[in-house]
């Protein structure tokens, strides 16, 4: 059994990665590539120049891969899904009465 011709998966619970794009950024590049696909036959199909449908779709490709690059750089894997996460927690929450907190404790109380 020293032979073995199986060969072991490094990469179990990694996420997937492809060209530094890591997780969620993939799925927003092909979005994109996909939007842009349907922008220049949209363009195409209403009669605007062939060169001037490449250079529209090109630079918003250009200008759009280097942001979602960015993100992956800057967030990683989950940091981007934190960020809004955290912009959606609450700074203050204000209470005006103590029912609220009356009901807690007896809801405990029963248990």
């Amino acid at each position: 059994m020293t032979n073995s011709i199986y060969t072991i998966n490094k990469g179990i619970n990694k996420s997937i990665e492809f060209r530094g794009l890591r997780a969620q950024y993939i799925w927003y590049f092909a979005g994109m590539v996909a939007g842009l696909m349907i922008l220049f036959a949209i363009l195409y199909i209403c009669g605007v120049n062939t060169y001037i449908c490449l250079v529209l779709t090109g630079g918003a490709a250009t200008g759009c891969s280097i942001k979602i690059f960015a993100l992956s750089h800057e967030y990683g894997e989950h940091g981007l899904m934190k960020a809004m996460a955290k912009k959606q927690v609450p700074k203050v929450l204000k209470s005006y009465t103590r029912k609220n907190f009356q009901k807690l404790t007896l809801q405990e109380d029963k248990k």
